[in-house]
């Protein structure tokens, strides 16, 4: 799976920071994937406390199904240090070189992340949906901006998330009584697709079910990897 160039990596904090507030410029919120989903990415990352050892895993899935058609899984050292809204700057080549060992290229990929939910507009999802060039999807398990109200206890239950007076995601509930998730398009995909593709991928779980099966994914790497040690 090929991603177009647009910046380096190995770049400082305000460099970053630029290279971010350039790239929002260029983000779409408007639906121009497939009509129809038929495969669908989840992506994670997994790494040891203090270690700059990071794994990535990337599966696609057929949608709605759920049947494992691929995977892709990378391990490599990171040097950007963890700042917080920089995310992608330290999890993002690694995930890229796990999405240039895929051979299918899904119609959507849901990100363990934010996607526009981001001080800068400019998420891993976001950021990575842009490089990829594909609809992206941030499903968050904390906020890390804006403010929502009360969301209701059932699954498809959600709350607008605000920043400035401006719809920036939604808290959903995917789960009955469980904490909600932070759902945020990133690229390519409006707020109302956003939250569709995010709740229609839950299989009882909290969390999106490709994003959960890179979870697991990435885990057992991870394992495997440190117990070689």
């Amino acid at each position: 799976m090929e991603k177009e160039f647009l910046h380096d990596w190995d770049v400082d904090y305000r460099t970053a920071v630029r290279i971010q507030e350039e790239l929002r410029k260029s983000i779409s919120l408007k639906n121009s994937g497939p009509r129809k989903v038929g495969i669908i990415a989840g992506a994670d990352i997994s790494y040891d406390r203090g270690d700059d050892l990071f794994h990535a895993a990337v599966v696609l899935l057929r949608f709605p199904s759920m049947e494992r058609l691929e995977e892709s899984t990378v391990s490599d050292r990171v040097r950007f240090p963890y700042i917080p809204g920089l995310l992608t700057f330290r999890e993002g080549p690694v995930l890229l070189r796990a999405f240039a060992g895929l051979t299918a290229r899904p119609d959507v990929a849901l990100f363990d992340g934010q996607g526009i939910a981001h001080p800068r507009g400019l998420g891993l999802a976001s950021h990575l949906g842009l490089l990829l060039d594909i609809p992206s999807v941030g499903c968050a398990k904390k906020r890390l901006f804006g403010e929502y109200g009360p969301v209701g206890e059932n699954a498809g239950d959600f709350s607008p998330l605000v920043h400035d007076r401006k719809i920036i995601g939604a808290a959903v509930r995917t789960k009955k009584k469980t904490k909600p998730v932070f759902i945020s398009p990133g690229h390519r995909i409006s707020h109302k697709q956003a939250v569709e593709i995010a709740l229609s991928s839950c299989r009882g779980y909290r969390i999106a079910e490709p994003i959960r099966q890179a979870h697991l994914l990435v885990n057992r790497i991870r394992k495997e990897n440190t117990s070689r040690v």
